[in-house]
């Protein structure tokens, strides 16, 4: 009775012994050899159509104003602090002191003076990277408010600046709080 138990064991042991796969190779480049046909299936068709024709990379070019717009994004979400310029607070024009310095485009530190910077332009003729200027106070004398073009879309003007309530945003032309404020449209690149 004893010896039935111990030859069921040795049997379980020996068959379950650690088992390997035998992979064939050819005698004489030692390649493996795959034994998988292709699939017939179209979606296989295309995707290996879509593998021997790749697609042609389009090449674009950066200009100077997409790179100092790439910078102000990088500032998106930072709060608003008067006088600041940096990731911990900045006011609008510090955005953009900051934004056209890292590319070697110096700019004075306050709005009202870089309101004074650039060629004039219509609104109509705007392009990413021009400067737009406010005057958000009722009773304001001068400037004190700037953003960036970002996009033109259509007739919607896109700009990035630094709001004293929301921080650093994108906001469009379009809002009636920015399109009553606005003064002018600078040209400094």
């Amino acid at each position: 009775m004893r010896l039935l138990p111990c030859v069921l064991l040795v049997l379980l042991i020996s068959g379950c012994g650690i088992v390997k796969k035998k992979t064939s190779y050819s005698t004489t480049k030692k390649e493996r050899s795959v034994s998988v046909e292709p699939s017939t299936d179209q979606t296989d068709d295309v995707l290996t159509e879509r593998v021997r024709k790749p697609r042609k990379k389009r090449r674009t070019t950066l200009t100077k104003a997409d790179h100092v717009i790439n910078t102000a994004l990088t500032f998106s979400g930072t709060k608003y602090k008067y006088g600041g310029t940096t990731k911990k607070g900045m006011d609008c024009s510090g955005l953009l002191y900051v934004s056209f310095g890292a590319h070697d485009v110096q700019l004075p530190r306050v709005s009202y003076n870089m309101a004074e910077k650039g060629k004039r332009i219509r609104i109509k003729n705007v392009t990413k990277g021009d400067l737009l200027f406010f005057k958000t106070k009722k009773r304001a004398k001068r400037i004190n408010h700037v953003g960036m073009v970002v996009a033109v879309d259509d007739d919607e003007i896109k700009f990035i600046h630094a709001s004293s309530s929301r921080g650093v945003i994108v906001s469009s032309l379009r809002e009636g709080y920015w399109n009553a404020a606005f003064v002018k449209a600078t040209r400094v690149l």
